[in-house]
């Protein structure tokens, strides 16, 4: 049985390479095979250079929305409870309305979703700017709705983009990117973002924050998607105008991928211990405060949080290389790197030490979130991309939401300590680790794909051609 699976690796590995050669006669083997750069791809790609500097500005400023939040909330109210609420407000809409944004991703120009994303929530932000009391909270649990709504549309069109604009060899250096942009931006959106409303107030961050969404816009608007395959054209019913045909259709497609179905489970499993992002917020106010501020504590322990994210895919990439199974090992032992040292953290009194802990647990959440999307962006078919990411993307919000609610109803209504929840979210860390390598047996298996399965085929085989 393992004679015959690896004559059947080598030969698509041999097919492969006499694709590549031949759709590239100018170019030797060695260039067309070997990992492509950070740099290099943003250097010659411009597409996807567009892209990442709509993400780069707009990441920015939603850090500066996020502690101009938390800190609003917590000067009114100083309830972790409302804090978790915001979380839950973030949170839900994704669950809610990630099956339409799906279909929406998968049936009409992803670019434009994008643009209307961006537009939108740069003027519910400035919906913020009204809340001045603690009986107008119910104003950024609205807004912050509405918001997410939009980025809910926003970020599957974006990610079902990404292998439409780069080739199956740019895909994890394109996601690494990505991965560590979000978390330079964590870092520095964290930062300074605690500065200026430490120093100039939750307004000014409000208004920065729509103008980074509409340069990102225009940014976006740069960006030239190829031409997709034109739809089968089918009778219009009730429910396909609703797009419930679409999502039914994406849910058997799941069903009948075990790999896809447990690649698509990875971020949620790692969403139970989302609870964490409250407990930063009190950590900075009631643990670690700097210099009596609870913007300037949050913002360094979000800092720490980016620059962890920022090193872990980049370390890893490196480490194990891009070949599958070493990626999919990365993937669990990315759980037990997270359990660990958010177990650590909370055990820590010094506030250096707190910070390089939580940095260390916070690699393990990017490298699964880069290698499973990288994962799934080649395992899927453009025509379900977007609904993929959609339903992953809601699932994700949905645990977070549901471990922030508890985090926040531990903290207030059964008086736990912050340490003491923390440990438990370590420990809640550890079960999807251990459960990844158990059941890797089941759905780590071939699948069977009709020969007219072009695309697929040649994005098994690039992945191949690299073990």
């Amino acid at each position: 049985m393992k004679s015959a699976r690896r004559g059947q690796l080598l030969r698509l590995e041999i097919y492969f390479v006499a694709t590549v050669i031949l759709a590239n006669p100018d170019k030797n083997v060695g260039e067309l095979t070997r990992p492509v750069g950070y740099i290099e791809l943003l250097r010659s790609n411009r597409n996807f250079r567009m892209l990442w500097l709509g993400q780069v500005v707009s990441q920015m400023g939603d850090w500066f929305n996020t502690i101009a939040l938390y800190t609003i909330i917590l000067n009114l109210t100083g309830s972790g409870r409302h804090v978790g609420l915001l979380m839950v407000a973030r949170f839900v809409p994704s669950f809610v309305f990630g099956p339409v944004s799906g279909v929406l991703a998968d049936r009409f120009d992803r670019r434009t979703l994008m643009i209307v994303s961006d537009l939108v929530r740069a003027l519910v932000v400035l919906g913020f700017l009204f809340v001045r009391r603690a009986d107008q909270l119910w104003i950024i649990y609205l807004l912050t709705v509405i918001q997410l709504a939009f980025s809910t549309m926003f970020e599957p069109a974006k990610t079902a983009a990404i292998p439409s604009i780069v080739s199956d060899r740019e895909l994890v250096p394109a996601n690494a990117i990505s991965s560590v942009t979000w978390s330079v931006m964590l870092t520095l959106g964290a930062a300074i973002g605690g500065l200026i409303t430490g120093w100039f107030g939750t307004d000014v961050s409000f208004v920065l924050d729509a103008l980074t969404y509409l340069v990102s816009g225009a940014l976006v608007a740069c960006v030239r998607l190829p031409p997709r395959a034109p739809r089968e054209k089918q009778k219009l019913t009730f429910n396909r105008a609703l797009g419930i045909t679409q999502t039914v259709e994406g849910a058997r497609y799941v069903k009948q991928r075990p790999r896809v179905l447990a690649l698509l489970l990875v971020k949620p499993a790692w969403g139970i211990g989302g609870g964490i992002l409250t407990l930063l917020a009190v950590f900075g106010e009631r643990i670690f405060p700097v210099r009596n501020s609870a913007a300037l504590g949050i913002g360094f322990l979000f800092a720490a949080r980016g620059i962890g994210t920022a090193v872990g895919p980049i370390v890893a990439r490196r480490v194990s290389g891009e070949g599958k199974h070493r990626v999919q090992n990365a993937i669990g032992i990315s759980f037990l790197i997270g359990g660990v040292g958010y177990m650590a953290f909370a055990s820590s009194t010094n506030f250096v030490l707190a910070l390089i802990l939580l940095g260390i647990a916070h690699t393990g959440g990017s490298i699964l979130w880069v290698f499973s999307t990288v994962l799934l962006q080649r395992a899927v078919e453009d025509s379900f991309r977007g609904r993929v990411f959609a339903a992953e993307l809601a699932l994700l919000t949905l645990t977070m939401a549901m471990s922030n609610y508890a985090t926040g109803e531990l903290l207030d209504r059964f008086h736990l300590s912050p340490r003491v929840v923390t440990i438990g979210i370590g420990l809640f860390f550890l079960l999807p680790g251990i459960a990844w390598f158990i059941t890797q047996r089941w759905w780590d298996k071939p699948m069977r794909e009709p020969p007219a399965e072009v695309v697929y085929v040649e994005g098994h085989e690039t992945e191949t051609a690299r073990l």
